[in-house]
């Protein structure tokens, strides 16, 4: 059978009431208020979102400015809430300032800025931090164009197709996804490659020691599902290196796939034939 679908936790419309974009003064505004994270499953959702909702401005810089007035953020969720909120301000954030954090969040806050090496820049009421917020310097240029760090050879060598077992097997071993324009530039490839061959795949791909940096990260989830929904029977990843393996759980919880990572390649190629048998069944 495919890999199962996973109902989301949140709906997209109540998400996006607390997302609020001011091209004026280039600051997404984020309304965590009386907002109750309880699992890492709440915490990617959200996350999930906004990243999605700065794709849609065509703009990957923003400041941030973040309402935590009355917001929980249970043990469960910590970890997330900290990988997620470094990831996305690595990838798309000028600058970012916090306001009315209750003494909880803001102790943990404050931990995680002193083991983090980050300015929280938390304030009292949104007008201290909407001050705090003109003082940054905008760093944007008129349109970033990311150069290509890799070419067409580089891809071609890492993809094989069996057609006798049906598998489109991936190499991103070793292979650091920089940026939205390396992850565009190899998926339009597979892409390619799937449409000339007018069929769907098993895909078997092999993450060991591949880096998936924050500003590739919304993309590479953006092109993967989309990849899958148009040409995979189902996916097995393997090798994954401890902090890719990790983002790669995390966002699976809300991304609509069951993450499939198993330690070897024998491993994932076995997985594959439980989900080519449970086709055969369906």
């Amino acid at each position: 059978m495919p890999e199962s679908k996973i109902k989301p936790v949140i709906n997209s419309a109540e998400l996006d009431a607390r997302i609020t974009f001011h091209d004026e003064t280039q600051t997404m505004e984020v309304n965590f208020s009386d907002f109750h994270f309880g699992n890492s499953a709440l915490v990617n959702a959200f996350y999930d979102r906004l990243e999605a909702r700065i794709a849609e401005t065509g703009e990957e810089l923003w400041f941030f400015l973040v309402n935590l007035n009355g917001t929980r953020i249970d043990p469960e969720a910590w970890t997330a809430y900290s990988r997620r909120g470094r990831a996305l301000n690595g990838a798309h954030s000028m600058g970012s300032v916090r306001f009315d954090a209750s003494p909880e969040t803001r102790r943990q806050i404050i931990r995680a800025a002193n083991t983090e090496a980050f300015d929280p820049n938390l304030f009292v009421n949104r007008e201290e931090a909407v001050a705090r917020i003109t003082e940054f310097q905008s760093k944007r240029r008129k349109k970033q164009i990311h150069d290509p760090n890799y070419t067409l050879a580089d891809f071609v060598r890492r993809v094989s197709f069996d057609s006798d077992k049906v598998i489109m097997d991936v190499d991103f071993s070793h292979f650091t996804f920089h940026h939205s324009r390396d992850v565009n530039d190899f998926y339009d490839y597979l892409e390619e490659r799937i449409i000339e061959s007018d069929r769907r795949w098993f895909f078997l791909v092999n993450l060991n020691g591949c880096e998936i940096l924050p500003a590739a990260w919304g993309q590479y989830a953006l092109r993967g599902k989309r990849l899958n929904e148009a040409g995979s029977l189902g996916s097995v990843r393997y090798a994954a290196g401890s902090e890719t393996e990790e983002d790669i759980r995390m966002r699976a919880e809300t991304a609509g796939f069951r993450p499939n990572i198993r330690n070897t390649r024998q491993e994932a190629l076995e997985l594959i034939e439980e989900l080519r048998a449970g086709y055969s069944k369906s």
